[in-house]
């Protein structure tokens, strides 16, 4: 079978691995130095596993900026395009998903469009009527950045927004080239799948921002928050896990995710949503505040990354913590190894990481590495367990 897969960030790339270990497979990018990397085999984004299969797998994959050679006879187009939170108008610019929604329409060609693009709740119906088709449904993914493929591997679950034999087809396609067995597979109706998707990840932010407002307690009153997570994750309606603390969420996900379900939330009672996106915040200014009760002159920001092994700089927490500090005349230098420019946004890049480290008066880490050991007495970080 010929699949085609729209967008090669971290969701479109490990969709495009996974399916072509048994099926053609044509990647769509509009960058031609990704389609490039793609064809020799070299991952154009951070991700154990997609840089192994790449190396010793024989997947039927090729990637191409034509969206006409891409679509020509394929059975399912995967749409994985970025759509961005639009502050102004409370709503994800989904541009990008409906431009090859247009495409797909002009070829006239029997294909069933599969979105794994976050999408606001109603989305596909409110396509479905603007264009009057009906081969289009939705399929939430739920992967991590630095781990998307294997959690396609071996998926927590598989939920197709349709309840039709396509629907099983493209289910089935997913969980027979997966490593994991006997994989929950949902059907339901694209609303409730796409409320799926966002409830879920304003779950996990909700989580990431309660575990982060126990640490700024126990930061402020003086007590081991390490102690308190162990004693609070030990019950198991709890669980010990997504629960290292930070300096905020971030990522791709996250951030816009929660303000789209806010959103949603227009004329409906709540409470909880907004806290969850006004906690994050919160947070980010006590991390700041205190910073700067260790009068430092000079801050250095160790990585630009949300995470461990990832190599995304979006809406990472770090960025807001720097433009706060920027704010109150203190003076930062940033090492981000990733980068090979002398400056980011305007603040200095310093790679040599001894001459950072002798530099900074503080160090901001918000995930610790073994390269700083030998200046801890310098780092300010809240991550407590060295993982996540």
């Amino acid at each position: 079978m010929k699949i085609a897969v729209a967008g090669t960030g971290y969701v479109g790339l490990s969709i495009a691995t996974l399916l072509s270990q048994k099926n053609e497979v044509v990647a769509l990018d509009i960058i031609p130095e990704k389609v490039e990397m793609i064809n020799k085999r070299i991952s154009p984004i951070k991700d154990e596993y997609i840089e192994k299969y790449f190396s010793e797998k024989n997947l039927n994959l090729r990637a191409t900026l034509d969206y006409k050679d891409a679509f020509k006879n394929a059975k399912y187009i995967i749409i994985s395009t970025p759509t961005n939170y639009d502050e102004e108008k409370n709503y994800f610019d989904t541009s990008s998903v409906e431009d090859i929604i247009k495409k797909v329409i002009s070829l006239n060609i029997n294909a069933t469009m599969v979105v794994k693009s976050t999408i606001p709740v109603g989305f596909i119906n409110q396509v479905k009527k603007k264009y009057n088709i009906d081969n289009i449904m939705f399929s939430p993914e739920f992967l991590r950045e630095g781990k998307a493929l294997y959690d396609n591997l071996y998926p927590s679950r598989i939920i197709v927004g349709e309840k039709s034999e396509k629907a099983k087809e493209f289910a089935n396609l997913l969980s027979e080239s997966a490593e994991k067995k006997d994989i929950p597979i949902l059907f339901m109706n694209s609303t409730e799948a796409e409320a799926v998707k966002l409830f879920a990840n304003t779950y996990l932010a909700l989580r990431v921002a309660y575990f982060n407002e126990l640490d700024t307690y126990a930061e402020l009153k003086n007590l081991n928050t390490k102690d308190i997570i162990a004693g609070v994750c030990l019950d198991p309606r709890i669980g010990n896990h997504y629960n290292n603390p930070s300096f905020g969420y971030g990522g791709y996900c996250l951030p816009k995710d929660t303000k789209q379900l806010l959103a949603n939330y227009k004329n409906v009672p709540e409470n909880m949503i907004e806290a969850i996106v006004k906690s994050n915040d919160t947070r980010k200014k006590h991390i700041v505040n205190m910073i700067i009760q260790k009068n430092p002159k000079i801050v250095g920001i160790y990585r630009l990354t949300m995470k461990t092994n990832s190599d995304n700089f979006r809406a990472s927490a770090i960025q807001d913590i720097i433009k706060q500090l920027n704010k109150n005349n203190i003076q930062i230098i940033i090492y981000e190894p990733t980068l090979s420019q002398n400056e980011f946004y305007g603040y200095k890049l310093e790679n040599d990481f001894n001459k950072f480290c002798e530099i900074s008066d503080v160090i901001v880490a918000n995930r610790m590495d073994d390269k700083l050991s030998l200046v801890s007495q310098k780092v300010y970080t809240r991550d407590l367990f060295q993982r996540d």
